[in-house]
This record gives structure tokens, sequence and C-alpha cells, in this order.
């Protein structure tokens, strides 16, 4: 699954596209970290003399110039750049219910979304190391698979809240 800010489709290469089509790079800038704004303003100045020599120059000089936005916005993101991803790239759709919600002015449809993943992911969990449990006195066999189950169980747990208690602070502002 693409990261959807790696897709010709996403919200990095919709800010790159305004930007050339207005002949200011600023609406691209917001996507990386000052440390990283003059080689954007490089790339975007290379891409509008690019453009200006037909129209097989400003395809290629326009893939560039978002190649290199999102490279730097996913380097900012500590996250690897694969490529730009096409248009109809699968995209994880919590992110498309998330995109939406900003765009309706309401989270309520992203809050149901995740939630019912997580609650789904631990009722499956702790129905596992329930009945695992039940059985772990039998055999020692029996005993390592409950633990296994109970480790799968714990952790997810921990993971969830982990994530969901986290400050949106500690996500990296490098980009």
């Amino acid at each position: 699954m693409a990261a959807h800010c790696d897709t010709l489709a996403g919200p990095v290469v919709a800010d790159a596209r305004r930007a050339l089509a207005i002949r200011d790079v600023t609406p691209a800038l917001k996507w990386v970290s000052p440390s990283r704004e003059g080689a954007v303003r490089t790339a975007f100045a290379a891409a509008l003399r690019e453009r200006a020599r037909g129209n097989a120059a400003r395809r290629a000089a326009n893939m560039r110039f978002f190649t290199v936005l999102v490279k730097l916005h996913r380097e900012g993101e500590g996250e690897p750049f694969t490529g730009l991803k096409p248009a109809g790239a699968q995209v994880d759709p919590a992110v498309v219910v998330a995109d939406k919600a900003l765009a309706s002015g309401s989270p309520d449809a992203v809050v149901r979304h995740v939630t019912a993943d997580a609650a789904a992911g631990i009722r499956s969990r702790y129905a596992k190391a329930a009945a695992a449990r039940k059985q772990a006195g039998r055999s020692v066999a029996a005993g390592r698979k409950y633990v296994r189950a109970y480790v799968e169980y714990v952790h997810y747990v921990e993971r969830v809240h982990a994530t969901a208690a986290r400050s949106g602070a500690q996500h990296s502002e490098d980009h």
C-alpha cells in the first residue's frame, strides 16, 4: 500500500501542482522543514525554466519537481521514499477517511473507522488469549500456546494505547 503523500493524487503533489500553476513555490513549502526549503526552491526554479520548453519538457519538469518535494517531505517524516505512485494507487482506507473528515469538517467518521478497527483487533486477540488460557494447564505445549496468544494480545493493546495516548507533538516536526 502506498503512503498517501507518495501518490500523484496526494496532498503534497496537489500543492506542488498549485505552486507550478501560479508560479509561486509557497503552497509547496509547507510540506518540508526550513532546512529543506532551499532544495525545494532550487527544484521549483529549475521546473519553471524547463516547463517553458514545450509539453514534453513540461511533464518531465513537473515530475522532477514532484519527486524532489515528496522525497524531501518523506525524509522529514523519517520515512523512506520509494518513488511516486500513480494517482490510482491503493492508499490505507483510514487515510482516505481522515482526508474526507477534514473536508467535511467533522472527525466523527474517522473516529468510528479507527475505533472499529482497534476494537476488532483487541477482540480477536482477546478471544485467542482467553481460549488458550483455558487450556494452558493441560501441557507445556498448551501453556506456550497461551503465552504466545497472551503476548500478542497484550502487546497489541499496548501499541494501540501508546499510539492513541501519544501527543501529536511527538510526530516528527522536520517536514
